[in-house]
């Protein structure tokens, strides 16, 4: 099958690692950019990016390419209606952190485009096109939406984009993967924010941040990214994240409960722990080659998700 070009829309963290990881794979690619000083600075390192969307998409329509909307979610139907002006049916996926919202934005602003929604687990507390590199998704898990009724000729573009980066796939419902990041990604940003505001907050005047060390920098890491990046992705997963939030908030109630009546946090503590450990084991998931010319190709993706397990190329 020959590599199929790439235009990505949207040159920020994400997009301009896509970008370079593409390209490095040799794929011919090009992108756009709302920020013409980002655009610029994208051309100064050799990438062919504008922020004519237009020009953009016209091209991705000749050349038959993948578009990747690599944009904030609050941007994602904006650019859907120009896709829908300028390049009804092309092939598109996105890496936008939550798939219900896309989907659904897909569906009422760009109905005619061939859609497999993606999402790159990969990222630093950096954004711009300045924090990109081209090994950002090496080893990452890239999830690529596997409910019914997808186009598996797209679908396999997509996850041929995620292997050519260096990543692995993980099949999953659009429904499942947001209840899921719901509780390890934006769950973790809001914790990871309030962390840092209690441990910035009086008593003590900047005392316990001058004591700060490793466990305070790696439980508030990810509160160093752009509040507007944070709120898109969190308030665009509302339900799921209303969910994990109400279960932390549960769990935290009896171990607060549990310390005042008894001093005792080992139930909280070995829990943790062995959450951990489980995590450290499901980071050497098992890896699959799978068909996509077979009824129920894509129940099985899902089944395969649900238990861990990635992808890493096609069985014969």
């Amino acid at each position: 099958m020959a590599e199929r070009a790439v235009c990505v829309v949207g040159t920020g963290l994400i997009g301009g690692s896509l970008l370079r990881a593409a390209e490095k794979a040799g794929r011919e690619v090009w992108g756009t950019s709302a920020s013409e000083p980002t655009a610029a600075a994208a051309r100064a390192d050799g990438f062919a990016v504008t922020t004519d969307l237009d020009a953009a998409l016209h091209r991705a329509a000749a050349a038959d390419a993948l578009v990747v909307l690599a944009v904030p979610l609050p941007a994602v139907p904006d650019v859907l209606r120009r896709i829908d002006a300028v390049a009804p049916v092309i092939r598109l996926t996105d890496a936008v952190s939550v798939k219900v919202a896309v989907a659904g934005a897909v569906a009422r602003h760009a109905p005619r485009a061939r859609y497999v929604g993606g999402h790159p687990m990969a990222g630093t507390a950096e954004s711009g096109w300045a924090a990109g590199n081209a090994s950002l998704f090496n080893g990452a898990a890239w999830v690529v939406a596997a409910d019914d009724g997808l186009d598996l000729e797209v679908w396999a573009d997509v996850a041929e984009l995620a292997w050519a980066c260096g990543a692995h796939v993980v099949p999953a419902a659009a429904d499942e993967h947001d209840l899921a990041v719901a509780r390890i990604s934006h769950l973790p940003h809001l914790l990871a924010a309030v962390l840092a505001a209690v441990g910035a907050g009086r008593p003590g005047g900047d005392l316990p941040l001058a004591l700060a060390a490793s466990s305070f920098a790696d439980g508030t890491r990810v509160a160093g990214t752009r509040p507007e990046l944070v709120l898109a992705m969190c308030e665009g997963n509302r339900d799921a994240l209303l969910a994990a939030v109400d279960d932390a908030l549960g769990r935290l109630g009896a171990m607060r409960g549990s310390l005042a009546s008894t001093g005792g946090l080992a139930a909280t503590v070995q829990a943790g722990f062995a959450a951990r450990q489980r995590w450290a084991a499901a980071r050497r998931p098992s890896a699959t080659r799978v068909r996509l010319d077979r009824p129920g190709a894509l129940a099985e993706l899902r089944e395969l998700g649900r238990r861990g397990d990635v992808v890493v190329g096609w069985a014969t």
